[in-house]
C-alpha cells in the first residue's frame, strides 16, 4: 500500500511557526517519517510513504531513505498523478477537502493529518 502524505498540508495542521521556515518545517516532518518507517510505526499502513512538498517546502533537508516528490507545479497534481498512476492501493493524508474528493473519485483513501501525527515520533499531541 501507498502512503502519500502532503506535505504542506500535514505541516499546515499545526499553528506551531511553521510559516516562518517552511523548509524546516518540512525538513522536521521528513525526519519524522523517516524514523516511523524506520521504526515500524507506519507498518500495516503503508509499504511505501511518498512525501510531496511543494515551494519553498521543496528546499528541505530530507532524509536519504525517505521517498520524496517535489511538485513541479502545484502538490495537488501531484498527488492526484501519483493515485491516478500507481497501481498500488493508496492512501492519501490531507485534510484538503476538494483534493480529498478528487482522489477518491480515483479509488484512493484519504485521512486527516492528526491520525498521522499521531503515530509519528516526536508527536507532543498539539
Amino acid at each position: 500500500m501507498l502512503l502519500v502524505v502532503d506535505g504542506a498540508n500535514v505541516v499546515g495542521s499545526r499553528p506551531d511557526g511553521w510559516w516562518r521556515d517552511r523548509a524546516g518545517a518540512a525538513s522536521r516532518l521528513a525526519a519524522r517519517l523517516a524514523e516511523a518507517q524506520r521504526s515500524g510505526a507506519l507498518a500495516g499502513l503503508a509499504d511505501r510513504v511518498v512525501l510531496v512538498l511543494e515551494g519553498a517546502a521543496r528546499a528541505a533537508t530530507v532524509p536519504s531513505d525517505l521517498e520524496v516528490l517535489l511538485a513541479p507545479r502545484d502538490g495537488d497534481s501531484a498527488m492526484v498523478e501519483l493515485a491516478h498512476d500507481s497501481p498500488e492501493e493508496v492512501t492519501v493524508v490531507t485534510a484538503d477537502r476538494e483534493l480529498s474528493r478528487l482522489l477518491q473519485a480515483l479509488g484512493a483513501r484519504t485521512v486527516r493529518p492528526g491520525a498521522l501525527l499521531a503515530l509519528l515520533p516526536g508527536d507532543q499531541g498539539h
